[in-house]
């Protein structure tokens, strides 16, 4: 079995701070990343950002900086983000890098050799802000501008010569791969989204520009940059060091297990990269993924709203893991989801304050009090010890194929159910009545233990840094969490003493005027 993991998010375009879009696709990369580690396998997880194109370009002139240096500021606050947000993130890539400057122009000169790219002019009309070609079909105008209808972003006509990668060739050979590959795109939602466009009809791709300078210089045509796409989504290859080929990384992690994207840039990911690749002879990831929006009110974030919603300021107030484990419970992964305060605060006092954080602290005060603040030796397993005990085993490989499925929606539900469960056990048990029976005493308490750390595990993914505060308990650390110890149902070590902890999640007084 292969048990090697490459996941990837979208490379975050850094013409203005990292909003709650950003967080989310990186928190739920980041997810999938620490499942995949404590079940052994191999990860690596690469973000990044991306930094050329024209956006930029004005953006930097705007703020009266250089490109570069404007750049190397804004890059800076989504790699802060990655370290805020306690991603395990392997790489971070810049397209400013010359390892991707070289990928990026090895793939252009693969595909001009392949006669997949040709000289001749372009006339049109392009957005700025999504750095996208638009068909007429595609714009609209409201109060005498011209705007895109999916993203609502202006577009201006531009005339030019430029490259253009024929896109129209690889129709035929790209629905026969979708057919071949049915779960290459996900949700079903956004497959079908793709196959109708691809059906419609493609036309070959401008992948060049001739008015700004600020990119990557097309091979022997230092007067054209490269499509800012095209040497964007080429950060997947870099960042494994292609075209060497031999390369232990390239050989060991390509093709991608799983490229996150959000919605909106679908059609890039599914149609354009896997286009390029084929002509290329390049493997293509094994899938796609387009999750929701974040959305502030009922409409997609974006500075031009001004209704961005900053991560920064609700972890201050809340504490990352409350918004970690929000955004993966509230936001069914796939649609799109809303930050709401009321919501958040009540995950934080049911699911984590009372539900979690309440029976670490309730099962390690009895053990102090009542086992010698010892993990009890002489134990015996009855049908309800069992019964609770045996579910983590019956459903792991369950679990992993929910997670292959990206169904985050049914890990996150087993993990509240057995929250639920653990609970309901201690307090159906009454240990505290069975003082004059040590033997059962001491069976419920270490179930109700072995219970915290199979649970403990189960959530580090999604509240990675309480979790291991909780597995301070039992002297766990990170490199010892593995998946696989689940179906043991004897894997705490008897007569070790267990450890105070400090409250895990403050519960967050309503105000009830």
């Amino acid at each position: 079995m292969d048990k090697n993991f490459y996941i990837t998010t979208p490379i975050y375009y850094p013409s203005a701070k990292p909003h709650m879009g950003h967080a989310y696709s990186s928190i739920i990369a980041d997810f999938f990343a620490r499942f995949k580690s404590i079940d052994d396998f191999d990860v690596y997880f690469l973000t990044g950002t991306d930094e050329h194109g024209l956006k930029i370009q004005r953006s930097a002139e705007k703020a009266g900086k250089e490109p570069q240096e404007f750049c190397d500021e804004i890059s800076k606050t989504f790699r802060d983000l990655s370290k805020t947000l306690n991603l395990s993130n392997t790489d971070f890539i810049r397209t400013t890098e010359e390892r991707h400057k070289k990928t990026v122009q090895y793939l252009w000169s693969k595909l001009e050799k392949n006669d997949d790219i040709y000289l001749s002019n372009y006339s049109g009309w392009y957005s700025v802000s999504d750095e996208a070609f638009y068909n007429e079909d595609e714009i609209e105008e409201i109060n005498g501008n011209k705007i895109a209808i999916t993203s609502k972003s202006p577009v201006e006509w531009i005339e030019e010569e430029s490259f253009f990668f024929r896109l129209s060739k690889w129709e035929k050979p790209l629905l026969e791969f979708y057919e071949s590959n049915p779960d290459f795109i996900s949700p079903v939602s956004r497959k079908n989204e793709v196959i109708s466009f691809v059906k419609s009809g493609l036309k070959d791709l401008s992948v060049s520009r001739k008015t700004f300078s600020w990119g990557i210089p097309v091979p022997n045509k230092k007067d054209h940059i490269i499509y800012v796409w095209l040497d964007a989504l080429t950060n997947y290859l870099s960042a494994l060091n292609y075209p060497d080929t031999k390369n232990t990384l390239f050989n060991k992690f390509w093709p991608a297990s799983i490229h996150l994207i959000g919605k909106d840039i679908l059609r890039f990911h599914a149609v354009y990269w896997p286009a390029f690749l084929l002509a290329a002879n390049v493997t293509l990831p094994k899938k796609v993924y387009g999750h929701g929006w974040i959305l502030s009110g009922d409409e997609k974030m974006s500075k031009s709203k001004g209704n961005i919603l900053d991560p920064l300021e609700i972890i201050e107030k809340y504490g990352l893991d409350s918004l970690r484990y929000y955004l993966i419970k509230e936001v069914s992964f796939g649609n799109d989801g809303n930050i709401s305060q009321e919501r958040l605060e009540n995950c934080i006092n049911s699911d984590l304050a009372n539900n979690y954080g309440n029976l670490c602290q309730r099962v390690v005060a009895f053990t102090i009090k009542n086992c010698e603040g010892k993990i009890p030796s002489k134990i015996k397993f009855l049908e309800d010890d069992l019964k609770i005990l045996n579910k983590y085993k019956k459903n792991l490989d369950n679990i992993r194929s929910k997670i292959d499925e990206q169904n985050i929606n049914f890990y996150i539900d087993y993990i509240v159910s057995s929250l639920f469960e653990a609970n309901k056990y201690f307090n159906d048990q009454e240990p505290w009545k069975k003082k004059n029976d040590q033997l059962r005493l001491n069976t419920i308490v270490y179930t109700t233990l072995e219970i915290v750390r199979k649970i403990s595990f189960l959530i580090y993914p999604i509240i990675p840094e309480t979790s291991l505060k909780a597995l301070k308990i039992f002297n766990i650390l990170e490199p010892n969490i593995k998946l696989e110890t689940l179906s043991n149902n004897e894997y705490i070590q008897k007569g070790n003493i267990i450890n105070k902890i400090d409250i895990l999640f403050k519960k967050i007084e309503k105000n009830n005027d």
